[in-house]
């Protein structure tokens, strides 16, 4: 069976047949024609989305010409391959990844904005640096679901994601505006400092919990094969 008719039925029953009837990873292999990276990905899916996560072509209404731009940027970097791509950004499979490459590469617009998004949302809106202290806390929480962080946020794709990027090279100073702002408007007092300080505590706590969660049930699925 080719991927492109791998239903949401097929899925569920391939990690049915992993996760509760104790088919072995070349078994599934054998079987079914999944390799083991793919029902990996499925997994992860479901982790991320819910039972919604199996259905691919679902979450093609919100990829916004941002988005796709981004993934195309980041699998052109070379860093990442096509599967790190899609589960970095949430895209449903490679062959979505795949047609947003074909389209850029023959030089044709790259299209994708959904309806009813405001503005702030495809330009990107002013933001303080406590502002964006909690915005980077949220896309962590969630797993780097930078559009499900715009979208809470109210801010665009692009700004979620350079702004985690950010972070994660240089802290939370680096998420300070230094473009003609002095620095002591951007300056929380110790109050403010402290109670970003809990809810990054409280967000990596949650964070951590959902990813200990996911390898568990993968280490007892494989401790019941040995």
């Amino acid at each position: 069976m080719s991927r492109k008719g791998h239903t949401a039925e097929f899925k569920r029953t391939v990690l049915d047949a992993y996760e509760n009837l104790g088919y072995s990873l070349s078994e599934i292999q054998r079987k079914y024609g999944v390799h083991n990276t793919t029902l990996v990905h499925w997994m992860k899916m479901v982790e991320k989305y819910g039972v919604e996560g199996l259905k691919g072509t679902s979450h093609n209404k919100t990829y916004t010409k941002e988005m796709k731009l981004v993934a195309i940027s980041d699998y052109l970097s070379g860093n990442y391959s096509q599967r790190d791509v899609i589960e970095k950004h949430g895209i449903s499979s490679t062959s979505v990844l795949r047609k947003w490459m074909k389209d850029y590469n023959g030089h044709r617009e790259i299209k994708g904005q959904p309806e009813g998004m405001s503005r702030s949302m495809t330009k990107g809106r002013k933001t303080t640096w406590q502002k964006r202290i909690e915005i980077v806390q949220d896309a962590l929480a969630n797993h780097k679901d930078y559009h499900k962080t715009a979208v809470a946020n109210q801010v665009s794709y692009q700004q979620v994601y350079q702004w985690v990027r950010k972070y994660e090279a240089g802290g939370w100073d680096a998420l300070k505006d230094r473009r003609g702002r002095s620095k002591t408007e951007e300056e929380l007092s110790p109050e403010e400092k402290m109670k970003l300080e809990i809810r990054r505590m409280e967000k990596e706590n949650e964070r951590l919990r959902a990813e200990n969660a996911f390898l568990k049930k993968l280490e007892e699925i494989e401790r019941g094969r040995s």
